[in-house]
């Protein structure tokens, strides 16, 4: 494809291009100018600039980029990732243009999501064509290439790309470890490492542009407040004045969602303006939405230093649940939706036996259905709604809400939340299927007991996590101390989650045959293998009693069910675990010992913190008492009716106070000073 609206180029000038593209010659007209792949933590800040020449090697202004495309080709499969078709864009007053993330300053001409970019060893290149020309996975050509560089962030070069596409070294450039910084063309053709240029020529030279800045005093607001967008601009305005244009309109945000004007002007000899904005409550809650801020057009002689930007709009009205977030549980308030005689199989058994009887029921292939994984992401949104606001989700292990809106769509998982396993992908050896797509409820495969693998897409074990706390508990065992192999959570945070942890590795454990939970920290193999084991076990036997099965869990279990058609036992019965994994196994099971009757408001043990005695109080039975240690440790047992004083010879710390009759049982943690 010849290049568009290039009259002062003959045709011959396209083959010139295809045997000089590398060096810096008269004949090129576009160029790769400066590249930023990397950032320190972050990638918000990536972003390629291009450079216009005349056939005489001076900067050619406004130049039409029609006919162009921006490629971004792989090392390891020398295939393409991302093509930017350029149509429509030119550069400006000094030949240059910027294409990249949202957060680059001044604002790209064209924005691309972050962490778009790779980090290296890759290439990027221009070519006379259309995006239409490189779909994903196009093998890098010569074809009609006009200039490529290749790149990095270390020394390492892409050999391969560098071989298919004749890239002399003077092409190849070390962006370098250090941040910030971005690679950049020397005006002599060679390139070096320093603090990123973007919009604007390496070298400091050219006309000096007039960026208008738009700014807001918040980043998002909430459905019936009102604020200012401030328009300013780096120099006074000359010559007439400078009107602009601009939208907010963005998916299901639009005119209807606000009121105000979208037409600004600044005077001649001024340097700023505003207008007021004010988000309509329409009574109705529609989620949580995004304006976006998009400039319509910006006269000759004025540059955006940002363009693109959301503004998030919380909607009043959210919804909200009867019960309490993990942090403030409440319990009993979400009945449990056991179907009629769904656990009834288990009465009277035990051991092995029983374990086997649970297993056969939620386990059971003729009933128990797989979804996607892709389908995790619709499940959690739901499932782990935030009950005072349910256009949030509940993080576990920061024990947080974010918003919905901020979910994991991208690389980048700083402020984003995904989806995490509880019982760890690579130790239970969890892979995606090929093709995996969000299909709905009302598509899902048969699975059994057998199929491991189905793991990965088991939302009894996948939770709301911070993306950023995801990765840092990786792919550790639990424990009450946290070592690098061992995870206890965020400092400062106050457990909430860990009984969940427990009763989500006690499903996954009868759930699939190859799995189990371990005593200690169990290894995969030196191989990598998944050893198919988690631990801790003796915490999350004491976990499952510290952080009983509360409402925000229970309902969790029920809207699983309707995707599943299976239930989580160990949050309809906790004291099976002590069955099937603790004290109690052996012992026969019986659901008499399990219906809790006992609340937070009859049940008292005083003084809390203590010294060497509590009391206990509102039992009206025979009942026992027994205490233990914050690992699992019986430390002391007393039998009482009614009321109880109990002297304590205990060490300082924290204790888990278990009272019990026939047929209900609650826990209370007390402070020994």
């Amino acid at each position: 494809m010849l290049l568009n609206n290039k009259d002062m180029f003959p045709k011959l000038l396209i083959t010139i291009f295809t045997f000089l593209l590398f060096n810096f010659t008269f004949s090129q007209t576009v160029v790769i100018n400066e590249i930023d792949a990397d950032n320190s933590g972050y990638d918000t800040m990536e972003f390629v600039e291009l450079k216009s020449f005349d056939a005489g090697g001076v900067a050619l202004p406004n130049y039409s980029l029609n006919g162009y495309v921006l490629v971004f080709f792989n090392e390891t499969n020398a295939t393409s990732y991302m093509a930017l078709d350029l149509d429509g864009y030119s550069t400006d007053v000094n030949g240059i243009i910027h294409i990249g993330n949202s957060g680059v300053v001044p604002a790209p001409a064209f924005i691309f999501t972050n962490s778009s970019i790779q980090n290296g060893p890759d290439v990027i290149a221009v070519y006379s064509g259309n995006d239409t020309d490189f779909p994903l996975n196009t093998s890098a050509t010569t074809s009609n290439l006009i200039n490529a560089v290749a790149y990095a962030t270390n020394a390492t070069q892409p050999t391969n790309l560098i071989s298919i596409l004749g890239i002399p070294s003077s092409q190849f450039t070390n962006e370098t470890t250090t941040h910030p910084r971005s690679s950049q063309r020397k005006n002599d053709g060679t390139w070096e490492s320093k603090v990123p240029t973007p919009g604007v020529n390496n070298d400091g030279s050219g006309v000096v542009i007039n960026y208008i800045s738009v700014s807001t005093s918040q980043t998002e607001y909430t459905e019936g407040e009102g604020f200012n967008i401030v328009f300013t601009t780096s120099l006074p305005v000359i010559g007439s004045n400078l009107n602009l244009n601009f939208t907010l309109n963005n998916g299901n945000f639009n005119m209807a969602d606000f009121s105000g004007g979208l037409t600004v002007s600044i005077p001649v000899g001024q340097t700023t303006t505003q207008t007021g904005i004010i988000l309509t409550n329409d009574a109705l809650d529609e989620g949580d939405e995004e304006m976006k801020f998009v400039f319509q057009s910006i006269p000759s002689g004025y540059v955006a230093n940002n363009d693109n930007f959301i503004i998030r709009v919380n909607d009043i009205n959210f919804a909200t649940d009867p019960w309490g977030t993990p942090l403030n549980p409440t319990h009993g308030l979400c009945t449990p939706q056991i179907p009629v005689g769904y656990y009834d199989s288990l009465e009277g058994l035990s051991g092995a036996a029983l374990k086997q009887a649970v297993q056969d029921i939620i386990a059971n292939p003729s009933v128990v259905r797989l979804h996607s994984y892709a389908d995790m992401w619709e499940v959690l949104s739901d499932s782990d709604r935030n009950p005072e606001n349910n256009n949030k989700v509940w993080a576990i292990y920061r024990e947080e809400p974010m918003a919905k809106l901020d979910q994991q769509n991208s690389s980048s998982i700083v402020g984003k939340w995904n989806r995490e396993h509880i019982f760890a992908q690579s130790r239970g050896g969890f892979s995606t299927a090929m093709g995996d797509t969000n299909d709905g409820i009302s598509v899902w495969n048969s699975t059994s007991a057998a199929s491991t693998v189905d793991g990965v897409s088991d939302a009894h074990h996948i939770r709301v996590a911070n993306g950023q706390e995801n990765s840092s508990r990786n792919n550790k065992n639990f424990g009450n101390v946290g070592t690098t192999t061992v995870y206890a959570g965020p400092t400062g945070t106050q457990g909430s989650w860990k009984g969940d942890v427990a009763r989500a590795c006690f499903y996954m454990a009868v759930r699939f045959n190859g799995l189990n939970v371990s005593s200690g920290d169990p290894s995969d193999d030196n191989a990598g293998n998944p050893s198919g084991e988690i631990g801790d076990l003796a915490a999350f036997l004491a976990w499952n009693v510290s952080d009983p099965s509360d409402d925000f869990e229970m309902n969790r279990n029920n809207y699983i069910y309707t995707w599943q058609q299976n239930r989580n036992p160990f949050i309809d019965y906790p004291l099976l675990a002590d069955y099937i994994f603790g004290a109690n196994f052996g012992d026969t099971w019986s659901f008499a010992l399990s219906n809790e009757s006992f609340t937070d408001t009859s049940v008292k043990v005083y003084p809390n913190p203590t010294v060497d005695y509590i009391i206990v109080s509102g039992v009206s039975s025979l009942a026992r008492v027994e205490i233990y240690t914050i690992t699992g440790q019986k430390v002391q047992e007393v039998a009482f009716e009614n009321e109880v004083r109990i002297p304590l010879e205990l060490q300082s710390g924290m204790y888990l106070v278990k009272i019990s009759n026939d047929s209900s049982s609650i826990t209370k943690k007390i402070i020994v000073k």
